[in-house]
């Protein structure tokens, strides 16, 4: 597995993959911060996440091109799926997310797939909230939420 720091205007972020694709993409709060002693530094083999990611917060991205191989159950898979089809500038509540994979009763367990995304940002997990409209849930904090919805155009305070 090959690892980088990466910085960006909501803060560093850790970025890991390997031939598969990339897998991991956290930010500096999360419980995955520091990368196992057997991941090596990574060369230019992230280099095209890097340049999509800082066109994103430029305003030039919004929708990601690259490799993605995350490692879950294959629900939480099902559910990250379902979380790309959501529009750059939309939101969806967890409710239309359980909707839209066919299971309107799971909304818990869609919430708890949602926050077990290893790979936020290119995986638009900020892109889910409350059925009432508020920011809830997010494991790189509710302020970066925030901001990335503000920078999506669909979240104005």
């Amino acid at each position: 597995m090959f690892y980088r720091y990466h910085p960006s205007p909501i803060g560093p972020l850790l970025l890991a993959g390997d031939e598969q694709g990339l897998r991991q993409l956290y930010m500096d709060i999360q419980q995955h911060w520091t990368p196992p002693a057997h991941w090596l530094e990574a060369g230019n083999e992230l280099d095209t996440v890097c340049r999509q990611l800082d066109e994103y917060f430029e305003g030039k991205r919004e929708c990601f091109d690259v490799r993605l191989a995350p490692q879950g159950t294959q629900f939480q898979k099902t559910v990250w799926r379902a979380l790309l089809q959501i529009p750059f500038g939309r939101t969806w509540s967890y409710g239309e997310l359980a909707m839209h994979i066919g299971n309107p009763k799971a909304v818990r367990a869609v919430g708890t797939a949602n926050g077990a995304n290893p790979i936020s940002i290119i995986i638009p997990c900020h892109r889910v909230i409350g059925s009432n409209g508020t920011l809830i849930g997010y494991g790189g904090g509710l302020e970066r939420k925030q901001m990335l919805l503000q920078l999506e155009g669909s979240w104005l305070i």
